[in-house]
């Protein structure tokens, strides 16, 4: 069995709209202490995150009292909306649900963000066979990956994790890959 936690990020600060840099907020900065708190009784092996500082730093505080070294996996950042800010977030969003190719120019439909993460974490389970494993992920990458293994989770499960931050999803997996189980929690 593998065991896969991914953490949503805490509150990031969305005046900064460089998506790779864009920092935690003072609140996202002070609930890094939850995910240290809900992993402590955890035998976490492996760290893991996409590149976007919002989901390194918040794992970072959990992974350096562990002595964890954080591995960058490019494949799993967040999806790209667009080359411009969209301010219509939520009929975007609403949009993308409906319709797994829909997208805007300069960026990617849902279905490249799934196939991609679910790619990356193929990859994962492989090279980290029977670990327990933490990776630091994003809202929309992240449902994604949930509706994968689980097709009932669509736009309004998404809405309702938006709000979350931090998040915490667990996956159960079999030697063979399968999905077992699917475990959220809000922290």
């Amino acid at each position: 069995m593998t065991e896969v936690w991914f953490v949503r990020h805490a509150e990031p600060n969305y005046d900064n709209h460089n998506d790779l840099l864009r920092e935690l907020t003072e609140k996202g900065l002070k609930d890094r202490a939850k995910v240290c708190d809900f992993f402590a009784d955890k035998e976490i092996t492996v760290a893991l995150s996409s590149p976007y500082k919002r989901s390194i730093d918040t794992i970072r505080t959990f992974t350096d009292s562990r002595g964890l070294e954080i591995e960058i996996v490019d494949d799993l950042r967040e999806r790209k909306v667009s080359d411009e800010w969209v301010e219509e977030f939520k009929d975007f969003t609403a949009r993308q649900w409906e319709d797994f190719s829909f997208r805007l120019p300069g960026g990617e439909c849902l279905r490249e963000v799934q196939d991609r993460n679910i790619a990356a974490l193929k990859g994962i389970l492989k090279k980290y066979k029977g670990e327990k494993i933490i990776i630091g992920s994003h809202g929309t990458a992240l449902s994604c990956i949930i509706n994968y293994y689980d097709d009932s989770y669509g736009y309004e499960d998404f809405r309702a994790m938006v709000g979350k931050m931090p998040w915490v999803v667990e996956f159960i997996f079999d030697d063979d890959m399968n999905c077992l189980e699917i475990n959220k929690f809000d922290i």
